[in-house]
């Protein structure tokens, strides 16, 4: 287990001097705290969300054949259709809770791990910024293990939408209370780099307000996250599930007019998933596996300092990740690399909400990919085994070609 620190982010800001958050014109988006969305406890996290009515939520739904075609061809984006979320079958479920019991204590010692690197980093108040979905269980520990550490942290969950860009109005809305220099953002991995991108796009357009594109990961295949607990392609056991692990919440949509709303990005709350809600349950089980390791740290406060990755092995796995890719690309003649979910999780939800035309993985027997394999059987999808060749990767899902390509596939 180690880090990755990128040290070409800026935090020549990072201090405790107190000034005023930055302002826009725009007028400050309306929130209730007495309308809060999602299944956790209202001290783990606050979502920056617009809910949808179910009328609204109604006419998102798109069969996921049909979402494809329209993706794909450029009649509609991602953003503006939702496919319904199914109820996890019982060998599913198993799968889960399978790897929660093989890997429920690296992630419980890699999230402590995480929290101890932010500590050492930031000086003041931590303010935490989750990218919804994935990022929310990750987000949800690391702000436990802040505060069991004595630090002050606060934890949002806000949305970040491919070629769309990150929510403004949530960030002015974050700004009126705390400093752009104690802003974090939380993913649970990087798959091609994707969502870094579109995070480091959109705070480079909003660069008035002061915040760096600072991304924290548990895993990071892609070696593009500022910190991240490894660059292994690992089974995160949140990354195999949707909603039930992520507060019952769906991906953020935009409703019309959204580039002039003061609204929030807007979701769905998932009521009908409630009997297979397991986010408390998932977070309490790992954060039993993080206390563990934050006492074991206090007892040698320098085992997380010699867990330094330099920059130059981060960069190696970038330039190996970005060949993978572009070798896949090559061979599928694949002309938009939105296509290509690369990493164990990213592969296993595009199964779960896309239209797969084959999986790649390293070898198909390996329980690691047991969930992703099961779903693969189940969809009658062909699986292409490759070994060590797809490195740094493990599972790599190619979406079927459904028409016309652009670059409106927002995975």
């Amino acid at each position: 287990m180690f880090f990755t620190y990128d040290k070409n982010v800026n935090t020549s800001r990072m201090n405790t001097n107190k000034s005023t958050p930055k302002t826009t014109n725009q007028e400050t988006p309306q929130y209730s705290e007495e309308h809060t969305l999602g299944t956790y406890s209202s001290e783990d996290i606050t979502f920056l969300l617009s809910a949808l009515s179910p009328e609204e939520i109604e006419s998102y739904y798109t069969p996921t054949t049909d979402k494809e075609r329209l993706i794909q061809q450029g009649i509609a984006h991602y953003s503006d259709m939702l496919s319904r979320e199914s109820e996890p079958d019982e060998r599913y479920v198993k799968i889960f809770q399978q790897a929660v019991t093989r890997f429920g204590k690296r992630m419980g010692e890699d999230i402590a791990c995480l929290a101890q690197q932010l500590s050492d980093r930031v000086e003041g108040p931590i303010t935490l910024l989750s990218l919804v979905r994935a990022g929310v269980p990750v987000g949800v520990l690391i702000h436990r293990a802040l505060q069991q550490l004595g630090r002050e942290s606060t934890h949002y969950g806000i949305s970040i939408i491919r070629d769309r860009g990150i929510d403004a109005n949530a960030l002015n809305h974050v700004l009126t209370m705390h400093e752009a220099s104690s802003v974090v953002f939380v993913d649970g991995w990087t798959g091609k780099g994707a969502i870094s991108d579109e995070l480091e796009s959109s705070i480079a357009t909003h660069a008035h307000l002061g915040i760096e594109p600072r991304l924290v990961t548990l895993a990071d295949p892609a070696g593009r996250a500022w910190l991240s607990a490894s660059c292994e392609d690992w089974l995160i056991p949140s990354g195999i599930l949707g909603s039930t692990v992520s507060g019952l919440v769906s991906r953020s949509v935009l409703r019309k007019g959204w580039q002039t709303s003061t609204e929030f990005h807007a979701c769905a709350q998932l009521d009908y998933l409630t009997s297979f809600d397991l986010s408390r349950e998932f977070v309490d089980t790992i954060h039993a596996h993080t206390l563990v390791a934050l006492a074991a740290a206090s007892d040698n406060s320098a085992t997380h300092q010699s867990m330094s990755k330099t920059d130059a092995a981060s960069t190696d796995v970038a330039t190996q990740a970005k060949a993978v890719i572009t070798g896949i690309g090559t061979e599928f003649s694949i002309d938009n690399i939105n296509r290509i979910k690369p990493g164990i999780a990213e592969a296993t939800r595009a199964v779960l909400r896309r239209v797969p035309e084959r999986i790649i993985v390293s070898s198909k027997d390996e329980e690691d990919l047991a969930a992703l394999v099961h779903l693969a059987t189940q969809a009658g999808v062909y699986i292409d085994e490759r070994g060590e060749s797809i490195a740094p990767y493990r599972a790599i899902t190619i979406i079927a070609n459904r028409g016309k390509l652009d670059n409106n596939d927002n995975g």
